[in-house]
């Protein structure tokens, strides 16, 4: 289930984003956005938690660092469906670390431990407990963070690690630069899973291509795709493709699929907008791809927008390019 999996990512892998996604995907493992336990516990549930049952199998990812506290989301979120409930150990965000939570915690392998712990205890046996983290924060020795973090934390019950090949600098950079300047060590979490061979080790970072992950997975587990998932969404069909021989779907049939989803969501009074800002990038590549993305730009947002946009849109993407085949 997690050779290809899809990362959380706040503000973009929302249910609409998900579902599309699904479409691409049938075999991938998705993810929701952060969403923190005291949201989860003392929040609009339905608002933060549902999703489309077609989106299976999908995983919870929760934020926080109370073990109590994340002990009732993950009960909630075993209730509401989830495949999966994940704990961020990952976020560098200045809000993140405020809260004690995300890649902060890298420095308390002991409390996420006992979180772990809890988490477990009150999920049951038929929903796993997984991790996502860094391979260390600051001035960290990688080698011995991440294995003492490791060893620590899957002594209380986790077996499935998501390890972002980077570190986390929790001063100086953005949130943004935390994805992209700190350098990446693929060779170190791919010796995590060699020196734990008992585990289910993803590498998530910097990955792009369909020879990445064929590469990737001649090393560990299983390989988490981040940005390149969201702004070229049909890699992910072109990698599923590679692994398990699914045909690659055409881009037109795929909006086609898409059309009732979307339907059903003007029809309780949502926007077009809601749906659409996540299928900008389906033609990148391709002949026409920038009328596409600026038909939707420009009027998906319109409180009267309906399906007609999205099939105004694929016609400005033929028509751009008039003898250009539907891909």
């Amino acid at each position: 289930m997690r050779r290809i999996c899809v990362a959380p990512m706040m503000d973009w892998s929302d249910r609409h984003c998900r579902y599309f996604h699904r479409l691409l995907a049938p075999r991938a493992l998705l993810y929701t956005e952060m969403v923190t336990a005291p949201a989860v516990v003392h929040g609009d549930r339905e608002r933060l938690l549902g999703f489309d049952a077609s989106e299976h199998p999908v995983a919870l990812q929760l934020g926080g660092s109370d073990p109590d506290e994340l002990a009732q989301a993950a009960r909630i979120g075993v209730d509401f469906g989830y495949d999966e409930i994940n704990l961020n150990v990952g976020c560098p965000s200045d809000r993140v670390q405020s809260g004690r939570f995300g890649a902060c915690l890298m420095r308390e392998p002991a409390l996420v431990a006992d979180c772990v712990a809890a988490m477990r205890a009150a999920a049951g046996t038929h929903v796993e407990i997984t991790v996502k983290c860094r391979i260390g924060v600051d001035e960290q020795d990688e080698d011995a963070a991440l294995a003492e973090f490791v060893e620590r934390v899957a002594a209380n019950g986790c077996d499935t690690f998501i390890v972002h090949a980077r570190k986390a600098w929790l001063q100086g950079l953005s949130p943004k630069e935390n994805r992209d300047v700190p350098p990446l060590n693929y060779a170190r979490v791919h010796r995590l899973k060699r020196e734990h061979p008992q585990l289910t080790i993803v590498i998530n970072g910097g990955i792009s291509s369909v020879a990445d992950v064929r590469d990737h997975l001649r090393h560990v587990d299983g390989v988490m795709l981040g940005r390149t998932a969201y702004h070229e969404p049909y890699r992910l069909a072109e990698i599923e493709h590679d692994l398990f021989g699914t045909p690659l779907p055409d881009r037109d049939e795929l909006l086609a699929r898409l059309h009732p989803y979307v339907e059903d969501h003007l029809a309780r009074g949502d926007r077009l907008q809601h749906v659409t800002r996540h299928i900008l990038g389906l033609y990148q590549g391709l002949p026409g791809a920038r009328a596409f993305r600026r038909v939707l730009s420009e009027q998906a947002h319109r409180a009267d927008a309906g399906w007609s946009i999205v099939e105004r849109a694929m016609a400005a993407r033929r028509e751009a390019v008039p003898h250009a085949r539907a891909a």
